[in-house]
């Protein structure tokens, strides 16, 4: 094994008081398959994930409550910009939160973002207008930067045979989240409306109609937070180099031990490399941003669509029947990466899933603007279908390049390499909401146009972005890291 080999170069020490140092010799020691751990961090990354689409299905009536919309058509165009106010907030503090988790730990800025959804996501389920709502999110969105280091802590507190599996029940996790949040907020938001026997006009869920699913994710992230203070810190608190050139000095101390996760192999990196040099970081970064922004585009687009009138383009769906469209994609999506993912991880590799992923996608998506001709029995099951595997390749090719980010850097650096990917990649998801409202309001104004009227416009532009993904997965663009 890799580390066995790198413990031999450097005097087989560990350090009494150093996490880090405990979380290896537990790696160490430990056999059979590690549920609890994968468990933990599945439920991490879900609850950071849930408040982030959980608002698309209800946004629309949201916004027609604020009254902020002078027509009907305009409602995408104030959506888009609620929606993107989270991902600009993760934009401005994804860096820092990153260097937060290198040089403190891991485990603080976990907790941060987890108590941050009990908060800001409560209080922006009590908004009472347009601006209450953006900042709200603004301020979710800020406090909530623990995707990067709970990718480094599910590296670094798995044996190397299961970091892929780890790295698949992130992604896994974070899509699942981006379905299930939106089917909650599609099933719990105006209670008063769909519940009236259980919930009066009169009462809190009534005044504030789309506080109820909020405060569900809220309770959810409170529990969350308290299993997570009992999480190991997987950081070092001491420099490798000391031990190693008290211990050999015929060894480098300018680099460090690495290895790679599929070849078992250990390799040197240079201590002092930036990361912005870092050209295998840097590419899987790029195409992860191109993906996330076509993802983020789409998943507002989807539940805009489906809740739009027929005579638009749309299909005329309630919140409620668009939950129920995204709880069965959510099911699909966790069966998949629960069984198959890790199976074709290995056999195709991380940039071959992504690649195939991304192609499919694209086929499929094509098909949407033909779905919408549907209606009754038909109309479902091809909606149903299509969003699964939508779904299930969306989330596919954003696990591969995870695993490509993960392993191109070594321990010390993935928190700042995750706040850097967390940063461009928030940019990128917060162009998305805000593009994909303005696009699709001005879609719909445009029925009769002779080129790809109405929605077909919208599906035409998500399809061009993916393909930019795509093409960008193959050489010279995307590289790897070198061993």
């Amino acid at each position: 094994m890799a580390e066995e080999y790198a413990e031999c170069l450097l005097g087989n020490k560990f350090h009494e008081n150093c996490p880090g140092c405990k979380v290896d010799q537990m790696k160490r020691l430990r056999r059979g398959f590690p549920f609890s751990e994968l468990l933990t961090v599945w439920l991490i990354v879900l609850c950071t994930a849930l408040p982030i689409s959980s608002l698309f299905p209800f946004l629309y009536f949201m916004i027609g409550d604020f009254n902020i919309a002078k027509k009907e058509e305009d409602i995408g165009f104030y959506a888009g910009f609620v929606g993107c106010s989270f991902m600009l907030g993760r934009t401005l503090t994804s860096v820092f939160w990153g260097i937060v988790a290198d040089r403190y730990g891991r485990k603080p800025v976990i907790l941060i973002g987890t108590a941050s959804v009990v908060i800001f996501n409560t209080l922006f389920g009590l908004s009472v207008n347009f601006w209450m709502a953006i900042i709200t999110r603004f301020c979710l969105g800020s406090f909530n930067g623990l995707l990067g280091p709970i990718k480094a802590y599910a590296m670094e507190t798995f044996r190397d045979e299961y970091q892929g599996l780890a790295l698949s029940a992130v992604s896994t996790a974070w899509g699942i989240g981006l379905i299930i949040g939106p089917a909650m907020g599609g099933f719990l938001a105006q209670p008063a409306k769909q519940y009236p026997s259980l919930f009066s006009e009169d009462s809190v869920f009534g005044k504030f109609p789309y506080f109820l699913p909020c405060l569900a994710i809220s309770c959810f992230a409170l529990l969350v937070t308290i299993i997570s203070l009992r999480i190991p810190e997987t950081l070092h608190n001491h420099k490798i180099d000391d031990d190693a050139s008290s211990t050999d000095e015929s060894f480098d101390t300018s680099k460090v031990l690495s290895h790679d996760p599929e070849s078992h192999t250990v390799t040197e990196r240079n201590e002092k490399s930036s990361l912005l040099k870092n050209w295998p970081l840097i590419s899987s970064i790029i195409v992860y941003c191109i993906f996330s922004l076509h993802d983020m585009a789409y998943t507002e687009i989807f539940s805009l669509w489906a809740n739009s009138p027929r005579k638009y383009g749309g299909l005329g769906y309630s919140s409620a029947d668009v939950g129920s469209v995204l709880a069965i994609s959510g099911f699909g999506l966790l069966v998949f990466q629960l069984s198959l993912y890790s199976y074709a991880e290995r056999l195709l590799g991380p940039t071959m899933v992504t690649r195939i992923s991304g192609s499919l996608a694209f086929i499929l998506l094509s098909t949407y603007p033909l779905i919408a001709k549907l209606s009754g029995l038909a109309l479902t099951v091809a909606l149903n279908c299509a969003s699964v595997a939508k779904n299930v390749l969306g989330t596919s090719a954003i696990t591969g390049l995870f695993i490509l980010q993960n392993r191109a850097v070594r321990q010390d650096q993935r928190g700042a390499a995750n706040g850097i990917a967390m940063t461009a990649m928030s940019l990128f998801k917060a162009i998305g909401p805000a593009a994909a409202g303005i696009i699709f309001s001005w879609s719909e104004k445009r029925q009769d146009a002779a080129f790809l009227p109405g929605t077909q416009m919208v599906f035409f532009i998500l399809n061009v972005v993916l393909a930019l993904g795509v093409v960008m997965t193959f050489k010279p663009f995307l590289a790897q890291t070198q061993h």
